[in-house]
């Protein structure tokens, strides 16, 4: 025993010395792996098509941030980002459109949000609502959030919102119908788990949620002569389990209408976004479950902060708008809607200011925007690094990105485009809130060319290789 004691001591004493001697090693590596990450070195094949390059990240969104008509005088601008749908909330506390005449009975005047509604559709988009919020005529206690005094009264009210920018029988914007109202989305309510817009609850009560899009079907199913359309939500301010279990329950067992699901995502980490879908598809698992896991996935809301951020307003925030999109643009959402388009009278959200200055969020936009055609396979990408391209029939175009919130990461990052047709081509550069820069007459010759851009800390850089 007493051998075998000095015996395992002495082997405990060689583990700990060789622990000990392993130490440094240990952590110089991961000294050595975080101080020295992997570089960019970006290979594209343009015959390595990936089908046609995903318009989901084409929609945008605007909060309450003044009453009346918010968005005239960014139109053009709005208009030069191409987006498929322009989300608006507060639709019927901003916008003075419900009251009641003089035999109690509800009246409807659409004049001064059907001026937004126009403006979205002039930038060439379709309009997607918030509906929300409780009208004070029919609220219980006048309150922009809380229950109705009559729930049948808040069914109208979505009954006659949807026969009106859904209807067959008129037309907005004096011109406005057929494919152009078709489509249109419905989102119950904004953010109903939130204490600033009601904290509505699943589990019971005046206040429940469930019984909110329960009366919102009911308004839907009553709307007679309309185009196909989208109802859904929750809007929750975050992908929440048990607000999509739940509600889903409830859904099944009263066969009601969801056309889609949604939620809001703000993160400053840009791969939070795939981890919703992952998230999402776990909850959708169980059997219960299998006939809406089809759904489309929309969020409508996301960005930087929840909270008005000056660092959104930076290049840090135009770099992480790219470097989002990138993650999240091969995922099976429907559409992201970037919160929000513009500001108020006081700095706050917007890709643009009160005035119309474009801020560089709102540039990393129109450089995503010169990707169009096929989307092209990516390789090489690096820590911080990433990039995405596309080629037409005219032109083959990438869109580097370099985001690193700490404003340190500097790389000269070789990109080299192979499978090219010999001849003289022109580059085209573009830079964030810069002219574009181009550079004719480079040969191609052995049907590669390869280019090596200077990338500082969140920078986001675009450039076109057209054929002359």
């Amino acid at each position: 025993m007493y051998y075998y004691n000095n015996l395992m001591k002495r082997k405990l004493i060689i583990g700990l010395v060789l622990l000990l001697a392993l130490l440094p090693v240990f952590f110089s590596f991961r000294y050595f792996s975080k101080a020295t990450p992997v570089k960019a070195n970006i290979v594209i094949d343009t015959t390595k098509t990936l089908g046609p390059f995903p318009d989901r990240w084409k929609a945008l969104a605007q909060g309450g941030e003044e009453k009346g008509r918010m968005l005239g005088n960014v139109v053009s601008q709005i208009a030069g980002l191409y987006p498929r749908y322009i989300r608006l909330d507060h639709i019927y506390d901003y916008y003075d459109v419900i009251s009641r005449n003089n035999k109690g009975s509800l009246v409807f005047n659409w004049n001064k949000l059907d001026e937004t509604v126009c403006d979205i559709y002039h930038a060439g988009a379709k309009p997607f609502f918030s509906l929300g919020y409780m009208p004070p005529v029919i609220s219980s206690d006048g309150s922009l959030i809380s229950e109705p005094k009559d729930w049948n009264e808040w069914s109208t009210v979505v009954q006659k919102t949807i026969e009106h920018y859904s209807g067959k029988d008129n037309r907005l914007c004096g011109q406005i119908t057929g494919f152009w109202k078709t489509d249109v989305y419905y989102e119950v309510w904004n953010e109903p788990d939130l204490e600033t817009f009601g904290k509505w609850s699943l589990y019971g009560g005046s206040k429940d949620y469930k019984l909110l899009y329960s009366y919102s079907v009911l308004g839907a199913q009553n709307a007679k002569r309309v185009y196909p359309f989208k109802l859904g939500g929750p809007a929750t301010t975050a992908l929440y389990q048990n607000w999509i279990q739940v509600f889903l329950d409830y859904v099944n067992a009263n066969n009601l209408r969801l056309d889609f699901l949604s939620w809001h995502h703000y993160s400053k980490k840009t791969d939070d976004y795939t981890d919703d879908m992952i998230n999402l598809n776990s909850y959708l698992t169980p059997e219960k479950y299998r006939k809406y896991q089809r759904l489309p996935r929309i969020i409508s809301e996301w960005g930087y902060d929840s909270e008005p951020n000056p660092i959104a307003d930076t290049d840090i925030g135009a770099a992480y708008t790219i470097a989002s999109i990138h993650n999240f643009i091969d995922y099976g959402f429907e559409m992201a809607f970037l919160f929000e388009i513009k500001d108020g009278p006081s700095p706050r959200w917007g890709i643009l200011s009160y005035n119309g200055i474009e801020k560089p969020r709102y540039s990393s936009l129109k450089l995503l925007n010169l990707l169009e055609g096929k989307k092209l396979l990516v390789n090489g990408e690096g820590i911080y690094i990433d990039a995405l391209a596309s080629t037409s029939p005219e032109k083959t175009t990438v869109v580097l990105v370099n985001y690193d919130e700490n404003n340190k990461n500097t790389e000269l990052v070789p990109v080299t485009l192979t499978n090219l047709n010999p001849g003289k081509y022109t580059i085209t550069m573009y830079y964030l809130g810069g002219n574009p820069i181009s550079i004719p007459n480079i040969q191609v010759t052995n049907r590669k060319l390869r280019r090596d851009i200077l990338m500082k800390p969140n920078t986001v850089i675009a450039f076109e290789l057209t054929k002359e």
